[in-house]
């Protein structure tokens, strides 16, 4: 799905939210490999992010035509901060008022206030899909997302424990929490 160019005014810095594009390829890819560097709370480490500029392209493009899915990337005065997105809940109709999110800045970029707009407009197209609930996963330990989780109505809703093994040897649950729309 793709989404109108929205520029917002926050505490004097302008948000830029839109579509990805294909060209932006290169620089999702890179910014992945930072972040998963920056934090214990992203999927992996930063070594295993191996995506060719092809299979980001095809992420974008699938992302883009879709109707049941959004990638929404954020610009913070210009310069890149992260994405948003989220995804049906897949083929099956049992399954198809579910939609899955997954949000991750840089984190100088974190505490601007910039996922909070991310995660307003993910709720607000999943709304407008007509999905009944979002559904998203969190390590434990991740206490300032939890907190915005929460703070748009997002409930825990159960945990695997130890779903985390770090290559220090600890452990961290991953958190499931919802929210019904």
């Amino acid at each position: 799905m793709l989404i109108d160019e929205e520029r917002i005014n926050l505490n004097g810095h302008e948000i830029l939210l839109r579509s990805a594009k294909t060209e932006d390829a290169q620089i999702l890819i890179d910014y992945l490999r930072t972040v998963c560097g920056e934090t214990r709370f992203l999927m992996k480490e930063s070594d295993e992010v191996n995506l060719t500029v092809e299979q980001e392209i095809s992420f974008i493009e699938r992302h883009n035509r879709a109707s049941d899915s959004l990638l929404i990337l954020a610009f913070f005065d210009g310069e890149y901060a992260g994405n948003c997105s989220f995804d049906g809940g897949g083929e099956s109709r049992r399954n198809a008022h579910r939609a899955g999110i997954g949000i991750a800045l840089y984190q100088k970029y974190t505490g601007h206030g910039i996922g909070r707009v991310l995660m307003d407009r993910m709720i607000k197209y999943a709304k407008k899909l007509g999905y009944e609930q979002m559904e998203l996963t969190v390590v434990q330990g991740n206490e300032r997302a939890i907190g915005l989780y929460k703070s748009v109505g997002f409930e825990e809703c159960g945990r695997i424990p130890d779903a985390n093994k770090y290559d220090d040897g600890t452990y961290a649950d991953d958190i499931f929490m919802i929210k019904k729309l």
